[in-house]
């Protein structure tokens, strides 16, 4: 068997660089940058970083902020940054042409989203992010083609 990678505490992480869906290079490859495992910012930079991404097509990425933002968050928040951080995921799934793990995980987001209290905090529209997953998850279903500028959902509402 195979050394893995792992961190200081002895949890395998791969430290092979990642392509722009993060998806594992040859070690010495040119990947994206990777997000820090220890990344700890408030609520509206956690958003606004999440939103940059996704706007660049990074939702692998995206999704490890907002993730991060999961794990960070006050227990009464961690639902509404779990979902957001599902949302991210499936996006990656679709830019992977995983049409059948994208609707699982969308589907996943958008039921946590709709267990959120309205209006969500923070300014994120969870109403029209779970509208947002579950018309991808149709498309998936009926075939229909999803361009990439589809897959840059807005996480806040507009003012």
């Amino acid at each position: 068997m195979a050394d893995r990678d792992r961190d200081e505490f002895g949890i395998a992480r791969s430290s092979r660089p990642r392509d722009a869906l993060g998806r594992p290079l040859p070690h010495g490859s040119q990947g994206v940058a990777r997000i820090p495992d220890d990344l700890d910012l408030p609520p509206a930079d956690s958003l606004s970083y999440a939103q940059d991404l996704l706007d660049r097509g990074l939702a692998f990425n995206a999704h490890e902020v907002l993730e991060a933002a999961w794990k960070n968050a006050p227990d009464d928040e961690r639902g509404m940054w779990q979902g957001l951080a599902q949302l991210a995921v499936g996006i990656t799934h679709v830019q992977r042409g995983n049409t059948a793990g994208a609707a699982g995980v969308l589907a996943r987001a958008a039921d946590h989203l709709d267990d959120v209290d309205r209006p969500g905090r923070h300014g994120i529209d969870v109403e029209g992010l779970s509208r947002f997953a579950r018309a991808l998850i149709g498309d998936l279903e009926r075939d229909i083609g999803i361009d990439a500028g589809r897959l840059r959902p807005r996480l806040t509402r507009t003012k």
